[in-house]
């Protein structure tokens, strides 16, 4: 044991995870050594091959941190991949905000305690047009706090063609139960009409809530109710209206060859009392919830105690605040990755594909060619909907394509493809031009 834990190659790994799991991760290996000199099924092995061992267990380790991750996928709003790239200049107000003090919670011209929740509610409703601004960590604690403050022990009405599950399997009715509300269902899964909603109204009615069908879409033999007429009706009989968006669009995606995806000032222009959508989705930023509205119902949620269990962080203020601002500045969108991603042309695509290919040894253990491919948004987002994009065909000549799938996620930096028959697909969308010498560095690494 001393031995091995003074090995050079093995002592380095306690600088990136820690000197017990290393000491615990050389007992393991030894103890299953003589467990299997004890049942006569082994050799003693050389003290290399126990080294050799040990340190691939130990990289295992290494390698199942938080890690950048090179995204050939063309899914532009992987949620497992950490949903939207950030913008330089959230990147740096962050680094700057997060690297020192800052007034946070302080009022600096009247030397008093400020409140976090007033650095963005200008710059969001500038950019909504709403009355106020709330900002969480997420969407659905913002579901949540609006649930826990106007719901608790009432009752909600939803559309049954809204009542969605998000990924992972969380749906919408367990929410609500879990916030204390009573969910009404009105309507069909295919038709739904506004004198559904208008007989679901009753002394106990609290809410009318509208819920983004982000993640599908129900076509055919359809109605809905159109989201100014609920409002109207919300309007009419004294009950706020409140909208899920989910995706949290600002501006419309269609200027991208996407579909109309509705957007936040929509929703505000036709009446919605209450919106809640994500940061981290359309909007580019980083994971936070927001909710705008009016101005009153804001200052309710505002005095719930609930927020403090579901308070943003001064980062991700700092970086949220930057990606809105972008939206103000004339060119800022392209600088905002995900909007950069989604305006990139098929024919630049073809000419990064075509030099990462050149790139590659001609003895490289694999055939690679470029192929026409199809992205698609993500996150919520225009679901039935795909972008024309470029992808590398990788065929491998000594595996098969999950294998090499598998050798580059566990490459530096991880490339994580999708595999299509017997190639890999690497689509060049969802990649940075400014990654491409690191993705030919992770391929000859693992072609030759």
């Amino acid at each position: 044991m001393h031995r091995l834990l003074n090995e050079p190659s093995i002592a380095d790994f306690s600088a990136s995870i820690g000197a017990e799991t290393v000491k615990e991760t050389v007992d393991g290996v030894l103890a299953g050594l003589r467990r299997e000199l004890a049942g006569g099924v082994a050799e003693v092995p050389a003290f290399a091959a126990i080294v050799a061992e040990i340190r691939g267990r130990l990289e295992t380790l290494e390698h199942s941190g938080l890690h950048e991750v090179l995204n050939g996928t063309g899914v532009v709003l992987h949620t497992n991949l950490g949903r939207a790239p950030l913008a330089r200049e959230a990147l740096e107000a962050m680094a700057s905000i997060g690297g020192g003090y800052s007034n946070l919670e302080f009022d600096l011209e009247r030397g008093e305690r400020g409140s976090r929740y007033s650095h963005l509610s200008g710059l969001l409703r500038e950019l909504t047009k709403a009355g106020d601004a709330l900002v969480v960590n997420n969407c659905a604690a913002a579901v949540l706090l609006i649930l826990d403050t106007f719901a608790k022990g009432r009752e909600v009405v939803v559309a049954r063609n809204q009542l969605i599950e998000i990924g992972g399997g969380f749906r919408l009715p367990d929410v609500l139960a879990r916030s204390g509300a009573t969910l009404v269902e009105v309507g069909a899964t295919n038709k739904v009409y506004l004198r559904d909603f208008e007989r679901a109204l009753g002394p106990q009615t609290t809410l009318l809530l509208r819920s983004h069908t982000s993640n599908f879409r129900i076509e055919g033999f359809v109605a809905d109710v159109a989201p100014a007429d609920l409002a109207e009706l919300g309007r009419r009989a004294g009950i706020p209206v409140v909208e899920d968006l989910g995706s949290g669009a600002l501006v419309d995606i269609a200027a991208y060859g996407l579909p109309h995806e509705r957007t936040v000032g929509e929703a505000v222009a036709d009446g919605a009392d209450l919106v809640a959508f994500s940061g981290d989705k359309l909007l580019g930023g980083p994971q936070a919830g927001i909710i705008v509205g009016r101005a009153p119902l804001i200052a309710r949620l505002r005095a719930n105690p609930l927020l403090r269990a579901v308070r943003v962080d001064k980062a991700t203020l700092a970086g949220l605040a930057a990606t809105l601002r972008l939206y103000l500045q004339p060119f800022g969108l392209e600088r905002i990755p995900i909007y950069a991603m989604l305006a990139a042309s098929v024919e630049r695509l073809r000419e990064r594909a075509e030099a990462i290919g050149a790139a590659l040894a001609p003895e490289a253990r694999a055939r690679v060619r470029i192929v026409d491919s199809e992205a698609s948004v993500g996150g919520g987002a225009a679901p039935l909907s795909a972008m024309r994009s470029v992808a590398l065909a990788i065929v491998p000549r000594d595996r098969k394509a999950n294998a090499l799938a598998q050798s580059l996620r566990c490459g530096t930096p991880p490339v994580v493809g999708r595999a299509a028959g017997d190639e890999l697909l690497l689509d060049l969308r969802t990649i940075e031009a400014s990654s491409d010498a690191a993705l030919t560095r992770a391929l000859a690494a693992v072609l030759g």
